[in-house]
């Protein structure tokens, strides 16, 4: 589906129309382009909630949120991406309860190569399967709202890697962090558009959107996960990257032009027009070769309700379906001893 030559004047969050009656769940909104994003639909009238892996800084987002948006109608509900049972616990708590949009934000960059809670190398197991599982288990309120939308951030460095069917599970445990950043943040716009695909097939309303940041200081680089690294990566890495890139409430742009225009189309993606889709305005972008590989879309989607436990196909008549317990024959989780032969820590998903 071609968008390039839709919305060509240039788009700013003065263009968000009023949000008032829309509930939306944004993950990772305590910090960076998810609280950014958060701040501003709250801003619009929309109720949200904040979806955070830690519920202190969760709280103290939203005490920072309701200061600087009087009035704002904002919560925050504890979220895991990292684990299943997260995410399992959250779809259970939200039940019923009304989801116009879901914006697919958290995520993990460039970490160290510690398994997920169910065995997963952590960018795909966090970027990927954590959202895909979120998404599945939500679909049914998603589904019955009456203009519901999910919007995925993946990056622009998904453009340097290649998910490739014939290699099977096996690339997912090759190169380094940043290779695993880049294939998790491809499956991330492999997953919008095949979500989009599907749910045209089903008839559904629902609009499935991709959106690319760009280059973006959000300080993830030097915090969490990556606050013990060398020298290098916390003299130099981090401060080039903070002189160069542009502030979150910019990169937050994206998000939100794929969050609340009205006009998009389902199977959007929304970047900058920039260099290498860096910097510039958000525009409609159709230049993603994983946006038209449907043949690449459906085995992974396919491996990833294997992994997850988590069947599309049954919760898009409403009742989500269980699989299985999630990970693979071989995996073991964080914490616990092997079930069967020890798996490499830092191997991805194992095939049966």
């Amino acid at each position: 589906m071609s968008t390039a030559n839709r919305h060509t004047d240039a788009w700013t969050p003065r263009r968000i129309p009023d949000q008032t009656g829309r509930t939306a769940v944004v993950t990772g909104a305590n910090t960076g382009i998810g609280y950014a994003t958060a701040r501003e639909l709250a801003a619009r009238g929309a109720e949200v909630v904040l979806a955070c892996r830690s519920a202190a800084r969760g709280r103290a987002a939203v005490e920072r949120l309701r200061a600087e948006v009087p009035g704002a109608r904002v919560e925050t509900w504890e979220l895991d991406l990292a684990s299943l049972r997260s995410v399992r616990r959250f779809a259970e708590r939200w039940g019923g309860r009304r989801l116009d949009l879901l914006v697919n934000n958290a995520g993990v960059v460039a970490v160290r190569d510690v398994p997920t809670e169910d065995g997963f190398e952590p960018h795909f197991g966090v970027n990927h399967l954590g959202t895909f599982a979120l998404t599945g288990l939500l679909l049914p309120v998603l589904t019955a709202a009456p203009a519901p939308r999910v919007v995925t951030v993946s990056s622009e460095y998904q453009r340097f890697v290649r998910l490739d069917p014939r290699r099977g599970t096996e690339q997912l445990r090759r190169g380094g962090a940043m290779q695993a950043y880049g294939r998790s943040k491809q499956a991330n716009v492999y997953f919008a558009a095949e979500l989009q695909r599907r749910a045209d097939r089903h008839g559904q309303r629902l609009r499935s959107m991709v959106a690319i940041p760009g280059m973006t200081d959000t300080g993830v680089l030097g915090r969490g996960a990556n606050s013990g690294r060398g020298v290098l990566w916390r003299k130099v890495l981090v401060p080039l990257v903070h002189a160069v890139a542009k502030p979150v409430e910019q990169g937050a742009w994206p998000t939100l032009y794929a969050a609340t225009d009205p006009d998009l189309p389902g199977g959007s993606c929304i970047a900058p027009s920039g260099p290498l889709q860096s910097f510039g305005r958000p525009v409609p972008s159709d230049g993603f070769r994983a946006m038209r590989d449907e043949a690449t879309a459906r085995w992974l989607w396919s491996l990833s309700e294997r992994l997850t436990g988590v069947a599309y196909e049954e919760t898009a008549t409403g009742e989500p379906a269980v699989l299985g317990e999630p990970g693979m024959p071989g995996q073991r989780r964080r914490g616990q001893g092997p079930a069967g032969p020890a798996p490499d820590p830092r191997s991805g998903p194992r095939t049966p």
